[in-house]
């Protein structure tokens, strides 16, 4: 039904993997593969600093939460288009208004709460390194369920507000040049008016708050710290450096994907590309896929339990 030339449908249309026409035999096997993979490292990571007293610290409790942000985003993700695949091989996918806006809410909301548990992390360790002699008083468990409950709260109450605005929205259009649905890509397909504008200023507003915002606390608290450690000693530094590299790693994931994809709808347009098709389909896979790589491999005391449990299988 349409009145004044507004689409009011109930469904909309997911590109998906249209440019593969014709491969969602591989591409069902090649997303398969990658979902049992972040599951199994993920899992892995997570239990082994569970599991283990000896890293019960507040940054691997970052680390394990960061993980399990991952793992989450990915179960919303990975199953979906499995299914899409299974049931429309490579093509176009339907989907109800209701459930992409669902989704979309848990995307939007998971992927900023990356960016802020990251910011935790970079205050977990400017206080470590450059305050050692009050860390302890500073980074209570208490403070820590605190942070952590923040960095899933107010993602979760901000992007609420903003799926809210884009649920009343009239759409002019129903194709989404997506692999999965987010609230960004929805508020694009609206109307231009007054009520589109507020949305998409409010989802600025939100991308400031949840993302850009810790981004740049992330890399000031580095930044402090790569001070601090040019002052200390050449060991002291290169301990500091080594803790901190996985952190500022994973924040560049996320970062370049974020970046590109927002140049790329200012340059192309909202959901008007292949292009924008393909980054959205790498700005899942490429952090789902190394951040578990990244944290499995970078963090020394990590790695040793991962060893040593692998081992004890094998020799089992």
């Amino acid at each position: 039904m349409t009145s004044a030339g507004f689409n009011v449908t109930s469904s909309l249309t997911l590109v998906s993997f249209s440019l593969l026409s014709g491969h969602s035999s591989l591409l069902f096997f090649v997303f398969l593969l990658l979902y049992l993979f972040v599951l199994f490292s993920n899992s892995l990571v997570i239990y082994i600093i569970c599991s283990q007293r000896a890293l019960h610290r507040p940054m691997l409790t970052f680390v394990a939460s960061v993980l399990l942000n991952s793992l989450t985003a990915s179960t919303l993700m990975y199953p979906k288009i499995l299914s899409d695949l299974l049931l429309s091989g490579a093509g176009l996918v339907q989907v109800s208004r209701t459930l992409c806006l669902c989704q979309g809410f848990f995307v939007s909301t998971l992927g900023a709460s990356s960016f802020m548990l990251l910011s935790a992390m970079a205050f977990d360790r400017y206080l470590s390194i450059c305050h050692p002699m009050h860390y302890a008083v500073l980074v209570t468990p208490a403070k820590v369920v605190l942070m952590l409950l923040l960095c899933w709260v107010l993602p979760a109450i901000l992007v609420g507000a903003s799926t809210m605005l884009a649920s009343r929205l009239p759409l002019c259009r129903v194709q989404l040049n997506r692999a999965y649905c987010d609230i960004s890509s929805l508020v694009s397909l609206s109307c231009s008016g007054a009520e589109a504008q507020l949305s998409g200023l409010y989802s600025l507003l939100i991308a400031t708050a949840t993302v850009f915002l810790p981004a740049a606390f992330v890399l000031f608290s580095y930044a402090r710290i790569l001070f601090i450690c040019l002052r200390r000693s050449r060991s002291f530094s290169s301990k500091a450096l080594q803790t901190c590299l996985p952190h500022l790693l994973v924040l560049l994931i996320h970062s370049i994907g974020i970046i590109v994809d927002m140049l790329l709808r200012r340059l192309q347009g909202d959901g008007e590309s292949d292009s924008t098709l393909i980054i959205s389909i790498l700005m899942m896979i490429v952090p789902t896929v190394l951040k578990p790589v990244v944290y499995g491999l970078k963090l020394k005391e990590v790695l040793t339990h991962v060893k040593r449990l692998l081992s004890c299988r094998r020799d089992s």
